[in-house]
């Protein structure tokens, strides 16, 4: 796998809310980023072509982050760590970059993503979803944008927990107990439970 997105940056100056308020007044949205040798660079991104690789690369995929510091550019692989949206509107007030190497192991959490219907609720059961995201690790280029869980064979009573997830190869969950992901419960069960 290679990287195929890049986001071409601006190192910029100005810290502090006021300087951050004039960039996004003139859509630049304010940023941080954190190289793998733990320096930190502060950045500007245009907003839009920020929304377009949010939309695409999400904080699992990896994209290089061109940085221009006064003509000279500089570029790094980095996944988004964090993300501020603005209080009322749908648009980012500031980013975390988060420099990778390429060759050593991070640890990402990745959206589950349930497909199918449960044999079990046709027949009367009731789908119980306890994670929709699971934290997995592996080299930045081969962590998936999600997990996708097929719950089709799930009968009654049944689940599926963390250690029973289809994962990639070279990809490794981590997790302290094998939690539950999804279940298929009895209603009867549930509705007992409800009145006791």
């Amino acid at each position: 796998m290679k990287i195929e997105k890049t986001l071409s940056v601006q190192k910029r100056e100005g810290c502090g809310k006021g300087a951050s308020g004039r960039l996004r007044s003139e859509d630049l949205i304010p940023g941080v980023f954190y190289t793998a040798k733990g320096d930190n660079i502060s950045v500007q991104a245009p907003a839009l072509p920020l929304e377009k690789i949010f939309a695409e690369a999400g904080r699992t995929s990896v994209f290089d982050l061109e940085i221009d510091d006064n003509g000279q550019k500089t570029v790094y692989p980095v996944i988004i760590w964090d993300v501020q949206y603005h209080p009322y509107k749908k648009e980012f007030s500031h980013i975390d970059y988060y420099g990778v190497d390429l060759e050593k192991p991070i640890t990402v959490d990745v959206p589950v993503e349930f497909t199918g219907v449960a044999r079990g609720v046709k027949l009367g059961g009731q789908l119980e979803t306890y994670r929709e995201i699971v934290r997995l690790s592996s080299k930045p280029l081969e962590i998936p944008k999600k997990i996708v869980v097929d719950v089709t064979a799930m009968d009654i009573n049944t689940t599926i927990c963390v250690a029973d997830l289809q994962l990639p190869e070279n990809v490794k969950a981590v997790y302290d107990h094998n939690f539950a992901i999804i279940s298929v419960i009895s209603k009867a069960k549930e509705t007992a439970e409800a009145a006791s």
